[in-house]
């Protein structure tokens, strides 16, 4: 089958389309015919050798966390699921003809392979923020990098939690995060004196998606440096907030993110797709990031 792997860690350009033997599910995992695969910033992270700690790469490496495709296999002990079924999650290698999944949940029927591939790291993200800072229903939420795939996400699953929410984004970005259902401001100078403008009742909880270096003014804007919660600044801890990273079971959120699909409270905004050729080209306007939403590799077109 073809899958899209790279052999030394560097640029877009150690990408490359090669034939690689099948993978199967072992056991409690599933295997999909990939239809569509998310494209998330660990993709081009793990590629520029960012979590290799200078250790050269010892065999080719798969390219991809997220996908949606139809099930062709199932491991021993899985259950609920079935050869043909749609679903959307995450796993290893999934910029591939097939992959193996170990989170996984059943396509709404309304919705398209490329935005449940768009979904998974995104909602499980946001849902892991949430969480990280307690926050509860009626609390007014800022989320600093608004527009993003996760930050699409937080404000839609925040907003479905009873919160407020106030999204700062770049100028071109403002309609787009208002029709999220978030109040908006721009992340230029001045920002968090917009943000309390703006607030209809106290700030008490603050989200950094983007690592740009806005941590002092959530920090200022909760009162509360614990109620504070990055994903990208890993200077977090010295100032007393919090960071949040990946891994683990996503069943939960991905369910979630059923239910909320389903509701219509979720949509995932797909704003580039490309071809699996394209893969190198889908990395770099990620890692650019400037993208609405997300950017989605179609494997089957």
């Amino acid at each position: 089958m073809r899958a899209v792997q790279y052999q030394r860690y560097g640029g877009p350009e150690v990408l490359e389309i090669a034939e690689v033997e099948e993978p199967h599910a072992a056991a409690g995992q599933v295997r999909i015919r990939v239809h569509a695969a998310g494209v998330n910033a660990a993709d081009w992270k793990m590629r520029d050798g960012a979590f290799s700690g200078g250790t050269p790469l010892a065999k080719p490496a798969g390219v991809g966390l997220d996908a949606a495709g139809v099930v062709d296999e199932i491991g021993d002990g899985v259950t609920g699921v079935h050869v043909g079924d749609r679903v959307f999650g995450s796993g290893r290698a999934t910029v591939a003809e097939l992959a193996v999944l170990t989170d996984w949940a059943r396509m709404p029927h309304h919705v398209s392979f490329a935005e449940a591939a768009a979904t998974p790291v995104p909602i499980d993200t946001a849902v892991r923020m949430l969480a990280a800072v307690d926050a509860h229903e009626g609390d007014t939420v800022v989320i600093s990098g608004a527009a993003g795939g996760v930050g699409t996400a937080a404000i839609q699953l925040a907003r479905s939690r009873g919160m407020i929410v106030i999204g700062t984004a770049s100028a071109a970005n403002q309609e787009y995060v208002e029709a999220l259902g978030a109040l908006h401001t721009t992340y230029d100078d001045g920002w968090a004196d917009r943000v309390r403008a703006l607030a209809v009742a106290e700030v008490n909880v603050g989200l950094d998606v983007a690592g740009a270096g806005v941590l002092p003014q959530l920090i200022e804007l909760t009162g509360d440096p614990a109620k504070v919660v990055s994903i990208a600044d890993f200077s977090a801890p010295g100032l007393g907030a919090k960071v949040t990273t990946g891994g683990g079971d996503k069943r939960a959120a991905l369910e979630e993110a059923v239910r909320l699909f389903e509701s219509g409270d979720l949509r995932m905004i797909v704003e580039e797709t490309y071809s699996i050729e394209q893969t190198p080209e889908a990395q770099r306007v990620s890692k650019a990031g400037h993208l609405r939403g997300r950017a989605v590799v179609e494997v089957v077109r």
